[in-house]
């Protein structure tokens, strides 16, 4: 590095001792001019009694060395005046984006412009407008026209675990955690980050182009993190995918000497370090205030050194004081670090706040943060500028810190000055959480920024990414539908001007997904929510009523009959609907109207042009088993698993039955109500054989790689309980599933145990003489053997999306745009009776997915629009095709609609007003 003549800066962060504001600016400036002149024994500046001192031979060293100390991180003032990227992979060609509609995240997200976007050199070099003299000065430009598309820049995630936390998930490929102690602040994700994890291209295929990879939150410090491009460089190597590294690698960057990069650092407050070291909250406040009054030690004695280096007191002037292992934490007091710090709850966020103050070091981001929505006055008192939170658009309730989470927290943090970028459980999916927290409240040009420009500010990041702006970094995304539409897809994404898509599928959406959706009014909710302190009462509804009630202005009527679902006769027209008793009774301007408004009793209720459509059944998860699936107290718990567990002693061949444990009004249950699920199949959560599926005649049964016991042992277990007459009640269920008088269901994703069980299914059916009914649950990989599943009539109910959590989901169908198709309109064109569970159902536990089942109505509508089907061929798979597949006897008179004002029950435009219950005779109006 070129060796600059030193410089006071003012950092902002303030110095321990004697800050340079307070001594004759003009001897701060001289004195470095003194020494590199060699003049030795002057008389010194600082003192009013001669004296002579002699000046080292590598005094200018040391004065440069102090000068660096307090280097501002950041670019240089000819930063914007580059030509090429430092990124620039040799060969790659211009391309010119033609006629694209561009969100280019200026004017605070609200300027969208018409025109071209001219990449080259790894950078922008024209939006809008390009001159055509411009494109002249470049050969074999390529060019893509974009019809009229949307264009944005890349997507960035602020909280991402991509490299460090394997895709799919291996023992050996775990290296997001230190578990050392509970302070690791040397630890690095770039020494764990595994550039051939399958996130990383999925990511891509969701518009991703810059992940800062975080360490895991086990320790209290985690260590520092990196940021990245998602594009595969030539090198291969991790530290080839970072952007703006730190100079301290050893990397070779190519960055000028003038631009110091932005580091960042891990912390997590709460639960997490207790769990894994069974510390307290006390423990790791004390833990962060002993390692940052360590380091802050070290850094007063650096400052000492160089104020009397500085001052020309060369004399008995000793090292200067480092500190190998403390030094990140150093230069976080020197406000080179960005702090990204994983915290829940108020007590962590004021435990956290309190610590910023006290040493004075800014936090960059709080991560996670469910309840910062009840608290940003704290986050506002921390040291320096309001952190930024970094949150999750629903996913809630799974331990208590997120237990008064809300779906509206970043609509109340927008109104309170504090905005929000939303990292989602895949980073593939990161712009679905942006379009589902619009939907509850967040401004169109809040939740485009979330995830592009207010990210790229909370990285340090925004003067080369985050804007589609001429010499920024040329990450750009052409999206199939506007950005925030239900089901947006990347066309391609570029990364430093590089196409990433090789063959892209897809096809044009419908006119009306080209707009951002008009969403719902959520104000009086969210006022509810912070009433409450995040608890707002569900049970409670505006009215409950057996009497007549008329909706107005409905475009649609779907109710559930024989064969699946009908739209009612001239539904488009009804315009009006007469409910009594909880049954429909008239449509349109008919005798049943006339005498239902003459009534005083009756409810009228404004769709404006929402639809009537049937209930969602939902399955797959713990709903109704639990209130917080991690805490074993407020759950039924985890049933015994008789190849690994020895209970037999007391429970003999005794069937677990979910009904035993049922826990009525949930939260997860009620939020899952109030959008549109009315009823749910729960099956007791456990190993191998969980046991009786709630209220309905089912038996459930878990087959994977991760058991204790081999698959070969599974599978030999449920041969001998199919085949072998048991005694007791185990004996009597098996018996009717072996029959074929009940469904066995399976949950299960490899292709290579489908087979298996393809197989057993046979093989039981040539000794009863009859059809087994067999439903996969789960089943990512059930397209590799779509034909012979169809062949045995077998069903499945799958993830509306997939991903390579694990080995036996390993290969998976992608979908657009790295697939001609999805899995399951694939699997629908196979013949292949479909239902569509809650999304991470392939992920995470039973439990840890109850809370998505509240998203299932807008699950059904991406796969509806990803795989062109019609609302016929779309309401079935959330709702009666639930009901066949799980042998749930099902009266269609009976069953439950949602009426939503707005929109469609699948859309983002439509907001849950009435589930109308025929079976309970009566209506709930929300």
């Amino acid at each position: 590095m070129e060796k600059q003549p030193f410089q006071p800066v003012s950092t902002g962060v303030r110095r321990d001792r004697g800050s340079r504001k307070t001594r004759p600016f003009h001897i701060v400036l001289a004195l470095p001019f003194v020494v590199l002149l060699g003049l030795v024994g002057r008389v010194s500046l600082f003192s009013d009694v001669p004296r002579t001192s002699t000046i080292p031979i590598n005094a200018s060293q040391i004065l440069q060395q102090c000068s660096d100390l307090y280097r501002v991180p950041g670019p240089s003032p000819d930063f914007p005046k580059r030509t090429q990227s430092d990124r620039l992979q040799p060969g790659t060609k211009p391309v010119l984006i033609r006629n694209a509609t561009i969100w280019t995240g200026h004017v605070e997200g609200l300027e969208t412009l018409f025109g071209d976007i001219l990449l080259a050199d790894g950078l922008i070099k024209a939006v809008g407008e390009v001159d055509a003299a411009h494109l002249a000065a470049y050969e074999d430009l390529a060019t893509v026209d974009a019809q009229g598309a949307w264009v944005s820049p890349g997507i960035i995630d602020v909280h991402s675990h991509l490299g460090v936390e394997a895709s799919p998930h291996l023992e050996g490929a775990a290296d997001g955690n230190s578990f050392q102690g509970t302070m690791a602040p040397w630890m690095r994700s770039l020494d764990g980050l595994n550039t051939h994890d399958e996130g990383l291209r999925l990511g891509v295929a969701g518009g991703l182009t810059t992940s800062l990879i975080l360490p895991g939150s086990a320790d209290a410090i985690g260590g520092q993190a990196f940021v990245i491009k998602l594009r595969p460089t030539t090198e291969k190597s991790p530290t080839s995918f970072l952007l703006e590294p730190p100079s301290d690698l050893g990397n070779g960057t190519h960055l000028p000497p003038t631009h110091l990069a932005w580091k960042h650092m891990k912390h997590a407050c709460g639960e997490n370090p207790s769990r894994f070291y069974g510390v307290t909250r006390m423990d790791s406040v004390w833990a962060w205030r002993e390692a940052y009054n360590t380091a802050k030690k070290v850094k007063t004695a650096q400052d000492d050194y160089c104020l009397r280096a500085e001052a020309g007191n060369w004399d008995n002037l000793g090292s200067f004081r480092e500190d190998f292992q403390w030094q990140p934490l150093i230069d976080i007091l020197r406000g080179k670090v960005k702090v990204q710090t994983h915290c829940y709850e108020a007590v962590d966020f004021d435990n956290f706040v309190r610590l910023s103050n006290e040493f004075e070091f800014p936090v960059a981001a709080f991560h996670h943060a469910h309840e910062a929505y009840l608290v940003p006055d704290v986050l506002k008192r921390a040291y320096g500028p309001t952190p930024a939170v970094a949150i999750f658009s629903t996913f809630s309730g799974y331990k208590r810190e997120s237990y008064r989470s809300s779906e509206y927290a970043a609509k109340v943090l927008a109104e309170a000055g504090i905005r929000s970028d939303h990292p989602a459980i895949v980073s593939r999916y990161l712009v679905h959480e942006a379009q589902v927290a619009h939907h509850y409240g967040l401004p169109t040009y809040l939740a485009l920024s979330a995830v592009t420009t207010t990210a790229a500010g909370v990285l340090g990041l925004d003067h080369r990414i985050g804007f589609l702006k001429i010499g920024y970094d040329a990450d750009v995304v052409i999206w199939d539908s506007h950005p925030l539409a239900l089901g947006a897809t990347p066309r391609q994404v570029f990364i430093d001007g590089i196409p990433q898509i090789e063959k892209p599928y897809g096809w044009a959406k419908l006119a009306e997904s080209q707009s951002a959706p008009k969403t719902p009014d959520y104000d009086a909710e969210a006022a509810e929510a912070l009433k409450h302190d995040g608890l707002p009462p569900l049970q409670e509804f505006s009215a409950t009523t057996a009497d007549r009630v008329v909706f107005a202005n409905v475009s649609s009527v779907w109710v559930r009959n024989e064969d699946g679902v009908e739209e009612l006769t001239g539904a488009k027209d009804l315009g009006f609907v007469t409910v009594e008793g909880g049954r429909i009774v008239g449509t349109g301007k008919d005798a049943a109207y006339v005498e239902a408004l003459s009534q005083p009793s009756t409810h009228l209720v404004d769709l404006q042009g929402g639809s009537i459509a049937p209930a969602i059944v939902s399955t797959g998860t713990s709903l109704g088993l639990q209130e917080i699936s991690m805490e074993a107290s407020t759950t039924d718990g985890a049933v015994f698993d008789p190849l690994q567990d020895d209970a037999s002693s007391i429970l003999g061949n005794t069937l677990i039955r979910a009904v035993d444990g049922l826990q009525f009004a949930t939260r997860d249950a009620l939020l899952a109500y109030r959008a549109g699920v009315t009823s749910s199949v729960t099956f007791p959560e456990g190993g191998f054989l969980s046991g009786l599926g709630v209220s309905f005649s089912l038996v459930h049964v878990t087959l994977n790689h991760l058991e204790i016991a081999s698959v070969s042992t599974q599978i030999a277990a449920l041969r001998h309980l199919l085949l072998d007459r048991l005694k007791g009640d185990a004996g009597i269920w098996f018996g009717k599933v072996a029959l074929g008088l009940m469904p066995l269901v399976v949950r299960v994703h490899s292709a290579d145990i489908i087979a298996t069980l393809l197989e057993l299914k046979a093989e039981v059916e040539d000794l009863t003489g009859a059809a087994l009914k067999l439903t996969l649950l789960g089943a990512t990989e059930a397209h590799l053997l779509a034909d012979a599943i169809s062949a045995a009539d077998v069903g499945v109910i799958v993830p509306p999306r997939t991903y390579p959590y694990t080995w036996d989901d390993r290969r998976i169908m992608a979908g657009h745009p790295l697939t001609e198709t999805s899995l399951v309109p694939y699997l629908l064109d196979h013949g292949i009776k479909v239902g569509i569970a809650p999304q991470g159902i392939d992920d995470f536990s039973p439990g840890m997915a109850a809370w998505s089942a509240r998203k299932l109505r807008w699950d059904a509508g991406w796969v509806a629009v990803e795989g062109n089907l019609t609302e016929q061929e779309i309401y079935p798979l959330v709702s009666t095709n639930i009901d066949k597949l799980l042998g749930v006897r099902a009266n269609p008179a009976h069953g439950d609609l949602v009426a939503t004002r707005g929109g469609g029950l699948l859309s983002f435009e439509g907001k849950v007003v009435a589930i109308i219950s025929p079976r309970r005779g009566s209506v709930d109006i929300i």
